[in-house]
C-alpha cells in the first residue's frame, strides 16, 4: 500500500485528464475554486508528454515545441463543437474576471519583502506551501499554471496566427459579458493601475535612507522624487484623453525611468567604492526588476496590438516567476556584488605576492625565509600544547592562539606565509582575464601566471628551507647540550608515520586548502565592513579618542586600522580555523585533521633530529616526504582553485576559452623553462603597465 501511494504520487507530478473531460467540465458558473482547478488541469494537458491526435495539424514549426500541437489540436477541437468552444470562452474570462490581475502584473517574480533574510525564508516556504487554488489570485494561479521549465520558451515561441485563432475562440459568447471591447478596456486600466502601484514601490525604495544617502543632489532632484506625479499624469491622460499631450508625457516618464536606471549605477557606484551592502544590493536588485516590469507593461499598454507584445508579457512573466521560485537566483543577485568586493581586495593584496623581477623575487625568497624561522617556533609550541594532554577544545583552543599569534608576527615582521598567497594570488591572476580578448592582454595573463606559479614555488622552496633545518638544528643542539628530547622518540616516529601518502593526508591536506581559502573570505568580507560604516572616519573623529590621543594619534590609530584590518583578520581567522576548525568538525562528523606543508615540514625535521640518521633508513619516512610534496601542492592547489573560481563567478568571466589559455602557458613553459625559476632582470612595460592598472 505504501509503495503504490507513493508511485501515484510520483505520477501525479506529470498526469493529466483527457481533453474531452476537461472540456466538458468547463462552467463559467462553477465556484471560483473549481474554475482555478480547471485551469491547472488544462495547464498540465498541453505540456503532457505524447501526440494528440493522427489528425492534429503540425506545422514543421511545431516540431522543436509539443506545446504548440497540442495547443493546435485544442483550438481544433474547440473550432469543430461550438458549444464546447463557448463554454471554454466563458469560463476563461469568468477566470480572468474573478481573480485580481494586479499581483500577477506587479508580484509575479518581484521580492515581496523588504530584506534578503525574509525574502530568502519566504522562497524556503514557498517550496513547500504553494499557493492555494481558493483565493482570488491571478499571482498563484500563473504560478500553478506555468510549472514546466520550458513554458516560456514555448509560450513566447507562438506565432501571430496561433494568437488570432486562440483570440477568436476566447470571443465566443461575448455578447453575455459585454463585449471584447469592454473586455481589452479593463485590460488597459489594469495595466495603468499596475504600473502606478510598481511606481509607488521603486519610488519608496529609491526615497529610502540606505538609497537617497547614496545619490548625490537635493532629493526632490531626483527622479525617484517626480516619478509619482508623472505616471499619474500619464494615467489620467491616457485613459481619458489621448491626445497629442499623451506622448509628451510618455517620453517624459520614459526619461524619468532612465534616470532611475542612472541612479542605480550611482548607488553601485559609491557601493564599490565604500563596502558593499547586501541589503542594498537586494534592494537596487529588486527596484530594477520593478523597473523593467514597468517598461513591459507599459509597452503592452501603449502598443496592444504590436504582433508577438501578448505572448512576450505572458513569457515574461513565467521566467520572472521561475526566477523568483529560485533560491541560488537571490542568492547570485544579492551576493554578486559582495564577492565581487571580496574578491578584488583579494586581488589587490595578491599583486603583492606576484614578483615581477629578480628584485622583487629576491626580496620574496628572504620574506619567506623569515616566516620559515617564525614557523619553527610555532612547531615546537605546538608539540608543547599536544604534550598536556588536555582535552580536545583546549587543545585545538590552545592550537588556535599559537598559530594566531605565529601568524601575526609573520604579517607585522613583513615576512611570507607560503599558503596564504594563493587564495590572494587567484583573484590577482583572474582579474587580467578582462583583457584577454586581445593579443596584449593575453601575453599580460600569461606573463602573470608563470610569475605567480615562480612566486609560489619560491615562497615555499624559502619556508621549507629554513623551517626543516633550524627545526632539526635546534633539537640536536638541545640532545647535544642538555641531553634531552624535545619530544620523545614514539611520538617522533607516529608524527612521520602520520605524514604518509599512503594514509588520508591528501584529504587532510585538501581539507586545509579549503580553510586557507576561507580565511581569505573573511579578510575581504572584514575590509568590506570597515569600509561599509565608514570606520575610519569614526575613529579619526571620535571625541573620546581625541581627548586620550589627541587628533593626531586618532587619524594614526584609524589609518592602522584601515591598513592592517584585512591581514589581521586574515591571519586571525586562520589561526582558529587551523586551531579549533578540525576539532568542531570532527564532533559533528568525521574526524579532521590539519596537514599545514610549512608546519608538517617543521615537524619532520624535529622528529629526524630525534631519531637520528636511523631515521633515513625508515620507508615511512620517504612516505611521509611523499606525503608532504603532493600536501604542498593540494594546500596550494586548492585555495588557489577556489579562490580563482570565485573570481571568474564574481566577474562573469566563466566563458573564458580556458583551453586557449591553458595552451598559451605550456607554450610559454615550454620556450622557456628556466622562466619557472629564475624571473626577467625588470618586468615588461607592458606588464607593468597592467599592474598599475589593476
Amino acid at each position: 500500500m505504501p509503495r503504490t501511494l507513493f508511485r501515484k504520487w510520483r505520477e501525479s507530478r506529470n498526469a493529466s485528464l483527457q481533453l474531452d473531460a476537461i472540456l466538458a467540465a468547463a462552467d463559467p458558473e462553477a465556484p471560483l475554486v473549481e474554475r482555478n482547478r480547471w485551469l491547472v488541469e488544462l495547464g498540465y494537458w498541453i505540456r503532457r508528454d505524447g501526440s494528440v491526435s493522427a489528425n492534429a495539424e503540425e506545422p514543421a514549426a511545431d516540431r522543436s515545441h509539443p506545446q504548440h500541437v497540442r495547443l493546435r489540436y485544442l483550438l481544433q477541437v474547440l473550432e469543430r463543437h461550438p458549444d464546447w468552444a463557448e463554454r471554454f470562452a466563458l469560463t476563461m474570462r469568468s477566470i480572468v474576471r474573478d481573480n485580481d490581475p494586479t499581483g500577477l502584473f506587479c508580484d509575479t517574480g518581484v521580492s515581496l519583502h523588504p530584506g534578503f533574510v525574509s525574502e530568502m525564508v519566504s522562497r524556503l516556504q514557498n517550496r513547500f506551501l504553494p499557493p492555494p487554488l481558493n483565493r482570488d489570485d491571478m499571482a498563484g494561479l500563473f504560478a500553478l499554471v506555468f510549472v514546466g521549465d520550458e513554458d516560456a520558451e514555448w509560450v513566447e515561441a507562438i506565432d501571430d496566427e496561433l494568437v488570432a485563432r486562440l483570440s477568436r475562440v476566447l470571443q465566443q459568447g461575448s455578447e453575455a459579458v459585454g463585449g471584447m471591447a469592454n473586455y481589452r478596456a479593463a485590460l488597459g486600466q489594469t495595466l495603468a493601475t499596475s504600473i502606478a502601484v510598481l511606481v509607488s514601490q521603486v519610488r519608496a525604495t529609491g526615497l529610502s535612507q540606505a538609497i537617497r544617502s547614496r545619490l548625490r543632489g537635493r532629493v526632490e532632484d531626483t527622479p525617484f522624487f517626480q516619478l509619482d506625479a508623472a505616471v499619474e499624469a500619464l494615467r489620467v491622460d491616457g485613459l481619458q484623453h489621448g491626445d497629442e499631450s499623451f506622448g509628451q508625457r510618455l517620453n517624459y516618464f520614459r526619461a524619468l525611468l532612465d534616470g532611475c536606471h542612472d541612479a542605480a549605477r550611482q548607488v553601485y557606484q559609491d557601493l564599490e567604492e565604500n563596502g558593499v551592502s547586501i541589503e542594498v544590493v537586494f534592494q537596487i536588485e529588486r527596484m530594477k526588476v520593478q523597473l523593467q516590469r514597468i517598461e513591459l507593461l507599459l509597452a503592452v499598454w501603449v502598443e496592444p496590438g504590436r504582433p508577438g507584445m501578448h505572448p512576450h508579457l505572458v513569457a515574461e512573466l513565467i521566467r520572472s516567476t521561475q526566477a523568483r521560485r529560485s533560491l541560488s537566483h537571490l542568492a547570485g543577485s544579492s551576493f554578486a556584488q559582495l564577492a565581487r568586493k571580496v574578491v578584488e581586495r583579494s586581488a589587490e593584496t595578491g599583486e603583492h605576492y606576484i614578483t615581477r623581477d629578480r628584485k622583487e623575487y629576491a626580496e620574496l625568497v628572504r620574506a619567506a625565509a623569515g616566516g620559515g624561522l617564525i614557523t619553527v617556533a610555532t612547531v615546537y609550541l605546538k608539540f608543547v600544547i599536544y604534550g598536556l594532554h588536555l582535552d580536545k577544545f583546549s587543545e585545538g583552543l590552545l592550537a588556535s592562539f599559537n598559530y594566531a599569534g605565529s601568524f601575526l608576527a609573520i604579517h607585522f615582521a613583513h615576512f611570507t606565509l607560503a599558503t596564504k598567497q594563493p587564495a590572494m594570488t587567484g583573484p590577482a591572476l583572474a582579474h587580467r582575464l578582462d583583457g584577454v580578448g586581445r593579443p596584449e592582454g593575453r601575453e599580460i595573463f600569461v606573463d602573470d601566471t608563470i610569475a605567480m606559479i615562480r612566486s609560489n614555488a619560491a615562497a615555499i622552496v624559502g619556508n621549507l628551507a629554513v623551517v626543516f633545518p633550524v627545526a632539526l638544528a635546534i633539537q640536536w643542539l638541545a640532545h647535544k647540550l642538555l641531553g634531552a628530547n624535545l619530544i620523545t622518540p614514539a611520538k617522533a616516529i607516529a608524527t612521520i608515520e602520520s605524514f604518509s601518502i599512503l594514509g588520508p593526508t591528501p584529504f587532510y591536506a585538501v581539507f586545509t586548502g579549503v580553510l586557507l581559502w576561507l580565511s581569505s573570505l573573511i579578510a575581504g568580507w572584514a575590509d568590506n565592513w570597515f569600509a561599509l560604516h565608514r570606520v575610519h572616519d569614526v575613529m579619526a573623529y571620535n571625541r573620546r579618542l581625541h581627548f586620550v590621543l589627541g587628533a593626531r594619534g586618532a587619524t594614526r590609530l584609524a589609518d592602522f586600522w584601515k591598513s592592517n584590518l584585512s591581514g589581521i583578520v586574515a591571519n586571525v581567522s586562520l589561526g582558529f580555523l587551523l586551531g579549533l576548525g578540525p576539532e568542531i568538525l570532527s564532533f559533528f562528523g568525521p574526524h579532521m585533521e590539519v596537514c599545514h606543508v610549512t608546519l608538517s615540514t617543521g615537524s619532520v625535521g624535529t622528529a629526524i633530529g630525534v631519531l637520528g640518521l636511523d631515521a633515513l633508513r625508515m620507508p615511512s619516512l620517504w612516505l611521509a616526504v611523499a606525503g608532504i610534496a603532493l600536501m604542498g601542492v593540494l594546500n596550494v592547489g586548492v585555495s588557489f582553485a577556489l579562490a580563482f573560481n570565485m573570481a571568474l563567478r564574481s566577474r562573469n568571466l566563466r566563458r573564458v576559452d580556458r583551453a586557449d589559455l591553458s595552451a598559451a602557458v605550456r607554450r610559454r613553459i615550454l620556450k622557456h623553462p628556466l622562466s619557472l625559476v629564475m624571473p626577467p632582470r625588470a618586468a615588461r612595460p607592458e606588464t607593468a603597465a597592467g599592474e598599475r592598472s589593476a
